[in-house]
């Protein structure tokens, strides 16, 4: 198709597209928001319709794919879920106009506002002040109860009441449906003369009953357009900024209802069931992660599933009965991931977790795997954690994992390649960064099960809450306001904010120590207990020893710091298990140079 006929704008008479939209003519699909319905802002509506001002284009998709969407708006049934047809029409965007217009003249239900008719009414004897009038609108356009008096109870309604009797105040469907008939009853009033033609009431009928014959609405017609692109679309068109997921996409395509031959299939559903497995924080992960790992599965076990990455372009090829060929072993996989995540290595949440392709690796590893290597897993998990360089960080990446993780799966040869750590990277991580590194480090740290400094036989909660933006269990050491710090920032060339001067502890505990120098606090926590339980954290003993012998070096804060980046190279060293273990510090390169 030819660029220029990708966006073709139209026009449509009101109350023919709502006509055409009650014919189950355009769709509405189910990634849409939901409608914020408010009294003002239908009036406003109606009033800009009134003075012939433009109401904005309705944007319309038209496509061949049946997606799922809304059976109804405002109450009223636009969708057949049997329906189908070479071409389909989605509003991707006006679905808030579309229902304030519908409601308003053919009536219907609001979510959230029981009991309420939506139904628009006019009183005739409402005119304009001027081309300008910007109020009149409030008392031209009503609904039900500003006109109802309840018996005389409301008596700020008694008057509208008394002119909807005389016919004065009339529905905007009946203007549309039965002209004659409400021009009829004005001429018929036995109270006031309305039978001349130019009578003020009978000319303002005159004038709303044009406006709804001839009142038409821009439409802009957009075809030929990839699903990615339409996600594109809909996020800058969308007036509160919200983007449009290719998740929300591939769950309306998906889409099955429920029939007496079949069950029916809504993989929102389904996702939001398997939250509720356990009260795992893995659970928790986006619904792109879900659709992602789903997509590596049907990858590698589905033959010429036309699903070859996990990008938008391909999510989009993804097919309701590939996920329901994969999804009970799918279950079963992604639950071992976390399993491995929270028991194996000890990490809690999935906010520590450096790499989000880990997930579809692991699942995939453990996709119909009786007997998984997790000695292998542990060495795979820290070996790309901590590697120097970014080894899964792009779809490339992703599959080159897979084929790797296969091989121990087939129980075929591997090998894993040189390791190569910079120590500076380490002293660089930073408490305030939500990065790889940030994430692997305090990851290590959660996995050692850090023991409370107080009580030391209590493992300390290693949920993480810094990133949640609640009450942190991390400490630092060395706090950054505490007069050490303060007294001695010309002395120690690393950041305090460095995550080598982290430790989880229990917030109590953290309360307890607030700015103090560890040359002081560290004294409260002196005994056997808290010596044995230091490696939990791999804290140096020369913390320990300054405190005892109650001096500290002026570079206090460096020498600690260098101790423990040694502490966790080792401690690497021991996971990762690698003959290539290659140990660099780029600030010492730096440092020559600039020298």
């Amino acid at each position: 198709m030819n660029y220029t006929d990708r966006i073709f704008p139209t026009n449509k008479g009101l109350t023919t597209y709502l006509d055409e939209l009650l014919n189950k003519n355009y769709q509405i699909p189910t990634f849409q928001r939901n409608v914020v319905w408010e009294k003002e802002n239908v009036k406003k509506l109606w009033d800009s319709i009134y003075k012939f001002y433009p109401l904005g284009s309705i944007l319309v998709w038209k496509t061949g794919l049946k997606l799922q969407n809304h059976r109804q708006i405002g109450g009223h049934v636009i969708a057949d879920p049997n329906f189908s047809r070479t071409e389909y029409q989605y509003i991707l965007d006006g679905q808030q106009r579309t229902t304030s217009l519908l409601t308003s003249l053919y009536g219907g239900s609001i979510e959230g506002r029981p009991g309420f008719d939506p139904t628009l009414y006019v009183d005739l004897t409402i005119l304009s002040d001027s081309e300008t009038d910007d109020e009149s609108y409030r008392s031209r356009f009503l609904f039900w109860e500003e006109i109802d008096d309840r018996n005389g109870e409301l008596r700020q309604n008694i008057g509208k009441n008394k002119r909807f009797k005389e016919r004065l105040i009339v529905k905007l469907i009946d203007i549309k449906n039965n002209f004659g008939t409400v021009e009829r009853q004005l001429v018929e009033n036995s109270n006031y003369d309305y039978k001349n033609y130019d009578n003020h009431v009978r000319k303002e009928l005159r004038r709303l009953k044009e406006i709804l014959d001839n009142y038409r609405i821009s439409f802009i017609e957009i075809k030929g357009i990839q699903v990615a692109e339409v996600c594109q679309i809909f996020e800058r068109i969308n007036q509160a900024g919200k983007a449009l997921n290719i998740f929300d996409i591939v769950v309306a395509k998906t889409f099955c209802p429920e029939t007496d031959n079949a069950e029916g299939f809504y993989l929102r559903e389904i996702i939001n069931d398997f939250r509720n497995t356990n009260q795992s924080k893995f659970l928790e992960i986006d619904d792109l992660h879900y659709l992602q790992t789903l997509a590596v599965l049907i990858n590698r076990n589905i033959t010429n599933s036309g699903v070859r990455n996990i990008t938008d372009r391909y999510l989009n090829e993804i097919k309701t009965e590939q996920i329901t060929e994969i999804w009970d072993e799918a279950k079963t996989a992604i639950l071992k991931t976390f399993d491995f995540f929270e028991n194996h290595l000890h990490i809690k949440t999935p906010y520590l977790i450096p790499f989000r392709y880990f997930y579809f690796t692991l699942a995939n590893y453990f996709h119909k795997n009786d007997n998984p290597n997790y000695s292998f897993l542990k060495q795979y998990f820290w070996y790309n954690s901590f590697h120097n360089d970014d080894l899964l960080s792009n779809t490339t990446h992703l599959f080159q994992h897979i084929d790797f993780l296969d091989k121990e799966k087939k129980k075929e040869p591997y090998e894993f390649g040189r390791f190569l750590i910079d120590k500076d990277k380490l002293r660089s991580a930073s408490y305030s960064s939500k990065g790889r590194w940030s994430r692997a480090i305090l990851s290590l740290f959660a996995n050692h099960q850090p023991k409370d400094w107080e009580h030391c036989d209590r493992e300390v909660l290693v949920q993480n809450f810094f990133f949640s933006l609640d009450k942190p269990n991390l400490h630092h050491i060395f706090p950054t306001n505490s007069d050490y710090v303060l007294n001695h920032k010309h002395k120690n060339n690393i950041d305090s904010n460095s995550l080598m001067n982290i430790s989880y502890i229990t917030q109590l505990t953290n309360l307890d120590i607030t700015n103090r120098s560890p040359l002081e606090y560290i004294k409260d926590y002196d005994k056997p207990e808290f010596e044995k339980i230091m490696p939990t954290h791999l804290l140096p003993v020369e913390i320990l020893e300054w405190a005892r012998s109650d001096s500290m070096p002026e570079n206090g804060l460096d020498i600690f710091i260098e101790k423990r980046v040694n502490l966790i190279i080792d401690e690497l060293r021991n996971k990762i298990q690698v003959q290539n273990f290659e140990v660099i510090d780029t600030s010492v390169i730096t440092e020559e140079t600039n020298a």
